[in-house]
């Protein structure tokens, strides 16, 4: 039979049977794509007992087995558990590289809280089950197999792509990106960067509604309120207590809203979706998405969460301390408060307006310090917005319409971080591209139970190996 398929294949291959040849292939990847995302899901690659290194390391012999060279492969990181991934696929350089990103890291799961076990990959009921499925390994299974891919097929790309598949994204002390760009930029520089951790991919059961192209995200920073008391006994109460400031400051946080900002991304994001929904929350995002926007229609689409958080810097409380004794007078009351920042505006000008907001001299504001695995300080930086390049935006609509015709592209802010905003202030414009469909009313990421859908996944595979060609073909 073997030998049967061997002389088929070969004959093919005499008469340019091209269609033939590139089924089976596409056949093999997706076979490949399933092996490898079923690998990483059984890697336990939490920050509290996993090993990110053992991933890095599968996924490298996985591409030395594919055809990739010793030299171009990098295993490496800050320490033992936490080395990442750097994979060149050369080209004839003619065009700058461009990188793509992928986190190898996962949130925790109790396997108590899961129907099933975590790391166990599972298939039932057309869904792939596992910590990870939708953040991220399965876009990470989809990179490794699609340069594979490539490789077998001899592809001749007319520029380098780069692929760096990273730790720490999650969580932990160690993040990847941040420590390729300090400690090897070289490695990893590009033209611009795709991330397949954003770029929402939209559907409401079968039916597809967007392809998002993530071209900007808030910046995360925690600041602590903190009053300080001398404190007594509880028997001779004073109106100066510490938890009466805090509350007071953190009742006035709660009726402050920030100014409303807009910027190319967001006002695509408005223009687009608007001609998607009916009508008064259409008509507001038309109003928002002109210059000035309508006050009118930001205030009634501010009532929204989301969309709220889209059109401004928000801050919240999200932790709360204070006091030592139930029959003493509190010394101490803190409280974190959680601000996600519009793209480029100053994080010390939020720092000013928590300030005159808190309007209390009793209450102390200060910003959280993020610290690199050596103890320093990582500065606070404004993260710009991604310019919508036309090669990227044209390559994307032409793939979708060969895929997915009338699927319309919609650039989006996230409200979130993802490891883009590290290469975006390294100066490298980032696109946020998940290549695969989830639905908007199952979003599981960071929960229990996991998943994503069998064929999204397959789908996902092909979509990201055309947009990879797209991009990348001598013209």
């Amino acid at each position: 039979m073997q030998r049967a398929m061997r002389w088929t294949l070969s004959i093919c291959l005499i008469a340019g049977c091209a269609p033939w040849g590139q089924a089976q292939l596409q056949e093999q990847t997706k076979q490949l794509a399933h092996d490898i995302f079923k690998q990483l899901v059984e890697i336990n690659t939490t920050d509290s007992v996993g090993n990110v290194s053992t991933a890095a390391e599968a996924l490298a012999q996985r591409l030395r087995d594919g055809g990739f060279a010793e030299g171009d492969l990098k295993v490496a990181g800050p320490n033992e558990r936490k080395k990442n991934l750097v994979a060149r696929f050369r080209g004839t350089g003619k065009r700058k590289p461009i990188l793509f990103i992928g986190h190898l890291d996962v949130v925790e799961a109790l396997r108590s809280d899961w129907t099933t076990d975590p790391f166990e990959f599972i298939e039932k009921d057309g869904y792939f089950y596992g910590r990870g499925t939708e953040d991220m390994k399965e876009a990470d299974a989809i990179l490794v197999a699609n340069f594979i891919r490539l490789k077998r097929e001899g592809y001749l790309p007319d520029r380098d792509l780069i692929l760096a598949l990273t730790a720490d994204e999650e969580g932990g002390s160690s993040n990847g990106v941040d420590w390729l760009l300090r400690e090897h930029r070289e490695w990893i520089d590009g033209e611009y960067c795709i991330n397949l951790d954003a770029g929402e991919f939209e559907k409401d059961k079968d039916k597809r509604l967007l392809a998002g192209i993530q071209a900007s995200e808030k910046v995360y920073v925690d600041f602590q309120f903190e009053s300080l008391n001398p404190g007594g006994h509880s028997s001779v109460p004073s109106p100066d207590n510490a938890i009466y400031h805090l509350a007071g400051a953190l009742s006035r946080l709660q009726s402050f809203s920030f100014p409303t900002k807009i910027n190319e991304i967001t006002r695509n994001y408005f223009e687009r979706n608007a001609a998607m929904t009916t009508g008064q929350i259409s008509a507001d995002m038309k109003a928002v998405a002109k210059q000035p926007p309508d006050p009118a229609a930001v205030q009634r689409l501010s009532a929204v969460p989301y969309y709220n958080s889209l059109l401004r810097t928000t801050c919240v409380a999200t932790m709360l301390s204070g006091g030592h004794a139930p029959n003493a007078l509190p010394q101490t009351a803190r409280a974190n408060v959680n601000c996600r920042i519009f793209p480029g505006e100053d994080p010390e000008e939020v720092h000013k307006t928590l300030e005159r907001v808190a309007n209390d001299p009793k209450v102390r504001i200060s910003v959280v310090p993020q610290l690199t695995p050596d103890g320093k300080v990582v500065p606070v930086v404004p993260v710009p917005p991604s310019p919508l390049l036309p090669e990227v935006t044209q390559a994307m609509e032409k793939v979708l319409k060969s895929v997915w015709p009338g699927v319309p592209l919609v650039a989006t802010m996230s409200t979130g971080a993802t490891d883009g905003r590290y290469t975006r202030i390294a100066g490298i414009p980032t696109y946020g591209i998940s290549c695969m469909f989830f639905d908007k009313n199952d979003n599981r990421a960071h929960g229990k139970d996991e998943r994503v859908g069998v064929q999204d996944f397959y789908d996902g595979v092909d979509f990201n190996y055309k947009l990879m060609k797209e991009l990348s073909s001598p013209r």
